[in-house]
């Protein structure tokens, strides 16, 4: 098939085009390289500038690369409602002509949108907590929900959804969500892909004498990620067990840099609200180290593992947290076998051919 992929997080969609790529499809990424990130693309579609002349300049070449270059697919693949830096009039006339001059048009839900957000802090939501509420009082980021439900943005939210040919999630919190209001025949659970073969895993072998604490963080999503609270657990550890753990952290790092600081890592500390390890947690433990994230019984039970659960669930209590990283510290002697089995996780759920299949798998049963 031909593909195209409009829009980026995370380096997800062009690890998966990789893998279709390797089985035979012709794939094309078009995206801001997930701004400061600066991932992998085959076509740039970076808004150059914050301002009005910005949003200009990129509507300019979108309406060019309309003509030439974003047309003639037989499946465009978007990754969010909003999945170009334009209003939301903008990139309603961009969906629309995408459908007109291409097959089929599907979106990966992995990042969050209106129909999340009313999933989230609902009264009913079956997610005990989030970064929008916490076991039904309001999260860290809940003073941003009245910008994600504004008639304007909800409205755009529920035109896409409304005119999409399906839905793949990247998450079980995002499956949620989007079954909430789509038919079940209309989703598909994906999940992240980890490109394993090319990912040299670095299997901890020996219980360390010092463990190295890793904490890799976005600047402006401190508090959407948890990490604020993360770093002040991790700082008190290291300081209390300054002879047993060394603590590195970095900031919006370009993603080929961040790969190498990561090497060093023997537990990587992820976020903190999520019930299911991300991108950062995934790639940590395919190259071999432990991860603190989100790994809630409900995504064991949803991926159907029942043996195998390497990951140290992160919660969002502080003195839970605290005693979650010490006791990783005090008992360096498990972190070898958790090493071996979050490897083998990540071949099993998240290599990007295991994932890549699960997206043509769906999206031949919806052409047909």
């Amino acid at each position: 098939m031909k593909i195209l992929f409009l829009g980026d997080y995370s380096n997800y969609h062009h690890t998966l085009a990789t893998a279709l790529l390797r089985m035979g499809h012709d794939v094309t990424v078009a995206s801001n390289g997930s701004r400061w990130m600066d991932t992998s693309r085959d076509i740039d579609i970076s808004r150059p500038f914050s301002s009005k002349l910005g949003g200009a300049l990129l509507w300019m070449k979108l309406s060019t690369l309309l003509n030439q270059r974003l047309k003639g697919y037989d499946i465009v693949q978007i990754n969010n409602p909003v999945f170009i830096d334009q209003r939301p009039n903008r990139v309603r006339q961009l969906f629309e002509r995408l459908r007109r001059d291409n097959g089929s048009v599907f979106m990966t839900a992995m990042g969050t949108d209106s129909y999340f957000v009313e999933m989230a802090t609902a009264v009913d939501s079956k997610l005990r907590y989030s970064e929008w509420q916490i076991n039904g009082t309001p999260g860290p980021i809940c003073h941003k929900k009245d910008a994600w439900l504004n008639p304007l943005l909800a409205n755009h939210c529920r035109y896409i959804y409304d005119n999409i040919d399906g839905v793949i999630t990247a998450l079980y919190e995002y499956d949620l969500a989007v079954r909430r209001i789509l038919p079940a025949e209309m989703v598909c659970y994906g999940g992240i892909p980890i490109d394993t073969a090319s990912t040299e895993p670095m299997i901890i072998t020996e219980s360390p004498s010092v463990v190295n604490l890793f904490l890799g963080m976005h600047r402006d999503r401190k508090q959407e990620k948890g990490t604020d609270r993360i770093e002040i657990a991790a700082k008190a550890v290291a300081k209390k067990h300054s002879d047993y753990c060394r603590l590195e952290i970095v900031e919006n790092l370009p993603y080929n840099e961040y790969l190498k600081r990561l090497c060093n890592a023997h537990v990587v500390l992820d976020q903190l609200y999520s019930y299911t390890p991300a991108t950062n947690a995934l790639l940590a433990m395919a190259m071999g180290h432990n991860v603190v994230s989100g790994a809630e019984p409900e995504y064991y039970e949803f991926i159907g593992e029942k043996e195998n659960h390497p990951i140290i669930n992160a919660l969002p209590d502080d003195e839970v947290l605290f005693s979650t990283i010490e006791n990783i510290v005090l008992h360096p002697d498990e972190i070898p076998s958790r090493s071996k089995m979050g490897r083998d996780f990540v071949v099993k759920h998240n290599d990007s051919a295991v994932v890549a299949q699960r997206f043509v798998d769906f999206w031949e049963k919806r052409i047909k």
